[in-house]
């Protein structure tokens, strides 16, 4: 049974610091696409980040690139997305996702796996 559990969410000041987690169960991280997304109140989701399997690069989206950093650790099967530089726009639920297949991009309903989501804040 395939399980994504993020955590590290929270409310912090505009410029601050978070650290995502994404912890997972029942198939090896480097043999999926594994994607951050995020989704505010009101708002269609949106991509942050794809890391593709097979060490194949990662690709971030406008808004976050140059400020958030996704990584992936094998030996511990968890997806990693560092946010420095925190905007009040980046406030959102995020969620990380993967799907089987060698496509891996910033649609969000091409992903068949899903975290329960954590809430990141960030105050002005």
């Amino acid at each position: 049974q395939v399980q994504l559990m993020e955590s590290g969410g929270g409310s912090v000041q505009a410029g601050g610091s978070l650290r995502l987690s994404c912890a997972v169960s029942g198939y090896i991280i480097d043999t999926y696409c594994m994607s951050w997304f995020r989704q505010a109140p009101g708002k269609e989701y949106e991509a942050v980040a794809n890391i593709f399997s097979g060490g194949g690069g990662i690709k971030y989206a406008d808004s976050v690139r140059d400020r958030f950093t996704a990584s992936r650790d094998n030996a511990k099967n968890t997806l990693y997305l560092q946010m420095d530089s925190l905007k009040p726009e980046d406030t959102a639920v995020y969620y990380c996702a993967a799907r089987r297949g060698d496509w891996c991009g910033f649609s969000h309903t091409a992903y068949s796996y899903w975290g329960q989501g954590t809430q990141v804040t960030v105050s002005s």
